[in-house]
């Protein structure tokens, strides 16, 4: 933010409530949580325009800049403004599903809950959503659609949706999983995986798509979500490839994602995300400045371990090191199958 020249939010001198990632009213009104104008007025529209029954926070998505709600417009923004981009970054995260990105929805749903018990049955009956919807067309040339859930600095506690008789129904209809009883797909961390996976099951189930794919996308070192992540996977049954109708589960780290934005050919928006979202090493330096002052800087030889946070810039702290993008990528594109469910 201080690079930018955003102004965070002031205390009120009252209470002790700062927070420094909110922007100042000024500041979020101008639209600076957002990477660029056009993905400004893109959210605006998006929220303005949402679904019936979507839910958008409108204050943290505009002034809370480690929410996800704008890492979600700031990271599919620009593939939503440009669906040769788009993809260009699927072909590389999933090329087995995607051979053209056709449209990217925001927090979209199926089918949420109308109050009406013959239609809401065919669903979840509640409003559940996932963060980002697109319409794909497959390499075998089949309509698609990957749903999308994103991750930031959510700590994985909830709150959690309250549990409903229908969730139960729907763990054993969508043959989805090894035990439909098990805890663990109720528990505070997972249940909301849990549930925007049987939603997407359920827009193949009930005619919305022939073909579908849920992933979730989190950063690498927020332990937490990946662990929640790695232990979703975990109660999947395994993937059965002659099963088209089945919607598979993927996980990939944010890192990954903006890797493949930077290898389709946008640099300048893989840097920008890279700064803001993933660059702890600064964050790590700004805490050591505070808790040790007068310590020296730690040595680039790799000897402070994890709190280097594997990106040394080398002579450059604040740049990407563009052969680390292009090897992530390109060990993805390899190995695409990699955390298929199951494994």
């Amino acid at each position: 933010m201080r690079d930018h020249n955003i102004p965070n939010a002031i205390p009120d001198g009252k209470r002790n409530t700062h927070l420094g990632s909110y922007l100042s009213p000024d500041a979020a009104d101008a639209g600076l949580n957002f990477l660029t104008p056009d993905i400004h007025l893109l959210a605006l529209r998006e929220m303005l325009l949402r679904e019936r029954g979507a839910a958008y926070d409108f204050d943290r998505a505009v002034a809370n800049s480690l929410s996800s709600q704008p890492l979600v417009f700031n990271a599919f923004g620009p593939l939503a403004l440009n669906l040769t981009l788009a993809t260009n970054v699927f072909r590389q995260l999933v090329p087995s599903f995607v051979q053209s990105v056709e449209k990217v929805l925001f927090e979209h749903s199926p089918g949420r809950r109308v109050d009406d018990p013959a239609r809401d049955n065919r669903w979840l009956a509640d409003r559940s959503a996932v963060d980002v919807a697109l319409h794909v067309r497959t390499p075998e040339g089949e309509s698609g659609i990957i749903y999308c859930e994103m991750k930031y600095s959510e700590d994985q506690t909830g709150p959690a949706a309250r549990w409903r008789e229908r969730y139960d129904e729907a763990l054993k209809q969508v043959r989805l999983y090894k035990d439909p009883n098990s805890p663990v797909l109720r528990d505070v961390a997972i249940e909301q995986l849990t549930r925007e996976h049987m939603l997407s099951q359920l827009a193949v189930d009930n005619g919305v798509t022939r073909r579908a794919m849920f992933i979730a996308i989190g950063p690498r070192l927020n332990r937490r979500v990946q662990t929640a992540f790695q232990v979703y996977a975990n109660e999947l049954l395994p993937v059965d490839d002659n099963d088209r109708s089945r919607v598979t589960f993927r996980h990939f780290t944010l890192e990954t994602f903006i890797d493949a934005i930077d290898v389709a050919g946008d640099q300048a928006t893989a840097d920008q995300l890279w700064q803001r979202y993933c660059n702890f090493q600064r964050v790590y330096e700004a805490a050591l400045s505070l808790l040790a002052p007068n310590a020296q800087p730690a040595a680039a030889d790799g000897s402070a371990g994890e709190g280097q946070l594997d990106r040394k810039q080398d002579d450059k702290p604040r740049s990407r090191r563009r052969s680390s993008a292009r090897t992530k990528s390109d060990q993805v594109a390899a190995a695409p199958e990699a955390n298929r469910h199951g494994q």
